[in-house]
């Protein structure tokens, strides 16, 4: 007779297993644009200035996607189930890296990375909503930090073949990557919160203005988004400009942006592993999330006061931001852990992809200080501001460790 429990154990291991590795190729996608950005666009015909402005604008375009795509799959998620979007975020993303691979001008190369925003912008917030349902209250926190920590070596593969292999043939590999993974779909099954849920009545799910309606909640959700603003605003200005920010700290050569991104996930990774496991130790988000936002500030100190030094000292510095900034397990983990069954998947799916999305107000910001602190002085700026707002942000939510998830915003 089969054991009812240990086929439950395959089932969570699986979709473990399929969220991670999903999220892997979600991160592949998301950072290889910046690490071939410069030899895709001059292979284009762009050089100069336009290398850094329309590189921006495309990241832009990536950006704008995944707000779309996180409001679109996050009610979808709470709709229609967390495993329809898990797979179809994957199957739009993967096509649209492929077609990636195929542009022949920037304008169709930025609408390319609108669509593969959008995609990319469901995966990470269907897989951990769906982990954190199906795990126990002791371990979802591990379950939802193997995702996280195994995805984010995803920007490790994409800064190593980024790097290696040719700009078109980089995104082929990642199309190929998500179209494989969709032969696991079989096995994974849906979450028991969620089909309990369906059969409930008069319930709302996935009504995303229903955040907007209650005071308290709109404060928690705020709270949430602005929580993550450090994450993006380390990779967004100190990993993805590393060759302008290395040059104007006064390196020559300046430095590569491939190694930058390998460096810095490197270190975002191990911080994913360290954060995650102490905030099951400590039985605290909130504290691990302070602690690390503190460690961001001081290693942006560190990379602007030392990165100058030499490359390899930049290079150091860089994997310092991503070691310190890397609580993007505990950050989504406290949003799927903060709002009820019928609203999570919107929650979790939308707030990582809203911190993404501020990804243009921090360039903006940037390129905006540029000509009155200078670019070392405007990195300065816009990182004390991200910080600040994320400390008073963590100061403001509700400790969440331990939490039972079978509840429902009212």
């Amino acid at each position: 007779m089969r054991d009812p429990g240990a086929a439950t154990n395959r089932a969570t291991y699986l979709a473990v297993l399929v969220a991670a590795l999903g999220y892997f190729v979600d991160i592949y996608d998301l950072i290889l644009f910046s690490v071939i950005r410069m030899k895709s666009l001059g292979e284009l015909g762009l050089s100069g200035e336009a290398l850094t402005t329309q590189g921006l604008r495309l990241l832009d375009m990536q950006m704008y996607g995944m707000l779309l795509g996180g409001i679109l799959w996050g009610v979808l998620g709470d709709k229609r189930g967390r495993l329809s979007v898990l797979f179809g975020s994957i199957l739009l993303y993967s096509l649209a890296n492929i077609l990636n691979g195929m542009v022949s001008d920037v304008d169709t190369y930025a609408w390319l990375r609108l669509v593969a925003g959008v995609g990319l912008a469901g995966e990470l917030g269907a897989g951990i909503t769906l982990v954190a349902e199906l795990m126990s209250i002791q371990g979802r926190g591990y379950g939802t930090m193997v995702v996280a920590g195994v995805g984010l070596m995803g920007g490790i593969a994409a800064g190593l073949l980024g790097d290696a292999l040719h700009w078109r043939t980089a995104y082929y590999v990642g199309g190929g990557m998500g179209l494989l993974l969709l032969a696991l779909r079989i096995g994974v099954h849906e979450s028991g919160m969620f089909a309990g849920l369906q059969q409930r009545g008069g319930v709302r799910r996935g009504d995303f203005f229903q955040l907007f309606t209650d005071l308290g909640r709109l404060r928690r959700y705020l709270a949430v988004i602005l929580s993550g603003l450090p994450i993006w605003f380390v990779f967004a200005i100190l990993v993805s400009l590393a060759p302008e920010m290395g040059a104007a700290l006064g390196l020559d050569p300046a430095p590569n942006a491939a190694y930058a991104v390998l460096w810095a996930y490197v270190g975002i990774a191990l911080g994913d592993l360290a954060s995650g496991t102490l905030s099951q130790l400590l039985r605290s988000r909130r504290k691990v999330m302070a602690l690390f936002i503190g460690l961001t500030a001081v290693t942006l100190g560190l990379y602007l006061g030392l990165g100058g030094r030499s490359l390899a000292t930049f290079y150091a510095t860089c994997a310092g931001v991503g070691l310190a900034s890397g609580y993007w397990a505990v950050f989504v983990t406290t949003a799927s852990e903060q709002f009820g069954t019928n609203l999570r998947a919107t929650v979790t799916t939308t707030a990582p992809n809203f911190v993404r999305g501020a990804v243009p107000l921090l360039t903006a910001s940037f390129q905006a200080l540029k000509p009155e602190l200078g670019v070392p002085g405007a990195a300065l700026g816009v990182g004390v501001a991200c910080l600040s707002v994320a400390l008073l942000s963590v100061w403001q939510l509700e400790e969440t460790f331990g939490r039972d998830l079978d509840f429902v915003e009212e």
